[in-house]
């Protein structure tokens, strides 16, 4: 990671990103007690993991990662995402969208807009993607796409 990168995750930590990545924990906790709510609840866990460090890490379709289709990433996975759409995610979506409209007034503000709008990218679309670190090639991300 970057010295810019650390800085920025650091920042962010500070003014908020622990109490948004602490939020995103509590529903998955709330989602996996439910049991049925247990495909969305790893979703949960993978937005919290990047909620909590958005700078430098990249969201990534899980299949085209890993090489291999699994249970999200095919029809169910589809279908689950369509349901999360549904019942969270276009609404996270927007409260992502506002507050990165707030933040990207200012200067100082811009890097964490920008990280709010990656966040709402994965807010209405989370299952069957994974996070990575942004420093990994393009053949390492993808290694089916050499």
């Amino acid at each position: 990671m970057t010295p810019l990168r650390l800085l920025l995750n650091i920042a962010w930590v500070i003014f908020g990103g622990v109490w948004m990545a602490a939020a995103w924990v509590v529903a998955g906790v709330v989602l996996a007690i439910t049991i049925v709510g247990l495909p969305w609840a790893r979703a949960a866990f993978n937005i919290a993991l990047y909620t909590l460090l958005p700078f430098g890490h990249q969201v990534v379709p899980r299949d085209e990662y890993t090489g291999q289709g699994d249970l999200g990433t095919g029809p169910l996975g589809f279908l689950g995402n369509m349901i999360w759409f549904v019942l969270a995610g276009w609404w996270l979506a927007i409260g992502h969208l506002v507050v990165a409209a707030g933040l990207a007034v200012t200067i100082i503000g811009l890097p964490f807009a920008w990280a709010h709008l990656k966040l709402a990218g994965i807010a209405l679309w989370p299952i069957g993607r994974m996070v990575v670190p942004a420093d990994l090639p393009r053949q390492a991300a993808y290694p089916m796409r050499r």
